[in-house]
């Protein structure tokens, strides 16, 4: 027998066990295909493809896919809908490896007239998607928004997440939920909307609360109050949770897969299918934490003056090309 013909053979082996099984379970709940494709739009033919072939179910450009991944505070509060996360985070589909790219949420676009972190309230998915490739220059195929309140949720229910904390840093003025339009009984400093939060250097078990104060804190003093290190916290924060997740190993169960993707879909708003998100899951389940690269752009961006915006806005040194080829290398 050649090698052709045995993985051949495998392959069907392989595919009779798979949807031996899966027929097994359709037989145990009545309607089973019927009830996955009403729900999640998969058809039987849409599942083997995303067994066999799950790359081809999602647009890429030069073996890229490309994902926006923005942030936002949620409630009622003002600024619910502005991005505190900007991460731009590019599989390659060849080399299995993948690259976070943050993006400061205070650079200026001259689209919006404004920070790019307002596109999302102004103009949504397509907007945003539009600004940061802008600001980027690869094209985005993706866009997911998170809700931080459904987030902490779910890295509650997987048990927390392990962080590497660099560089200790405290935050005197980290906001209260709830008490943003509190009067503080005359307090002209308005103290009482302030709690005070700190981090020290090392690995640190994080809750959802935790893990929320790590990502949005913007004033500790030094270089760990800048839009730069907020993104690295980021950047190790999605790191953390994909790690978490892949060392559960929900795939070996069910209940546990199910409320994974409720939680999931309760704190998000994205422009994917439902197969093209399993695509993309099945692809990051093989990429190791190793071969995670984070990219920042800090760099190549400055403070503008003060005059100039009446506010605090960054701009490029030079120009978005120079940004661009270092992006492009980076992703080399």
């Amino acid at each position: 027998m050649n090698k052709l013909s045995l993985r051949t053979l495998l392959l069907i082996a392989t595919g009779i066990l798979l949807f031996g099984g899966i027929f097994f379970v359709g037989f145990r709940t009545i309607g089973f295909f019927q009830r996955v494709e009403k729900q999640f739009g998969l058809t039987p033919s849409s599942m083997f493809q995303l067994v066999t072939d799950g790359e081809t179910m999602v647009a890429s450009t030069d073996g890229r896919v490309n994902i926006l991944l923005l942030g936002v505070g949620g409630g009622n509060h003002d600024g619910s809908d502005l991005t505190d996360t900007i991460i731009v985070v590019s599989f390659h589909l060849t080399d299995k490896t993948v690259s976070l790219i943050s993006i400061p949420r205070d650079i200026w676009s001259d689209t919006l007239q404004d920070k790019i972190n307002s596109a999302y309230h102004y103009g949504g998915l397509t907007l945003s998607s539009s600004v940061v490739e802008t600001i980027v220059g690869i094209p985005i195929h993706y866009t997911a928004v998170v809700d931080f309140a459904q987030f902490k949720t779910m890295i509650d229910f997987i048990g927390g997440i392990d962080v590497n904390v660099t560089t200790a840093f405290t935050d005197e003025e980290y906001p209260i939920a709830g008490k943003e339009n509190d009067e503080c009984n005359g307090d002209w400093t308005y103290a009482c909307r302030y709690q005070t939060i700190a981090f020290e250097k090392g690995i640190e078990h994080m809750d959802g609360d935790r893990a929320l104060m790590y990502v949005r804190s913007r004033h500790a003093e030094g270089d760990e109050g800048s839009d730069f290190a907020r993104g690295k916290r980021q950047q190790d924060v999605v790191i953390a949770v994909k790690t978490k997740i892949l060392s559960l190993e929900p795939w070996y169960h069910p209940e546990m897969s199910s409320t994974l993707f409720q939680t999931l879909d309760k704190a998000t708003i994205t422009n994917f299918t439902v197969g093209q998100l399993l695509a993309l899951g099945k692809l990051s389940m093989g990429i190791s934490t190793e071969h995670i690269k984070k990219i920042s752009i800090e760099p190549y961006l400055e403070a503008a003056p003060t005059w100039k915006y009446d506010r605090y806005i960054l701009e490029p040194k030079e120009n978005l090309e120079e940004i661009h080829a270092f992006i492009k290398t980076a992703l080399q």
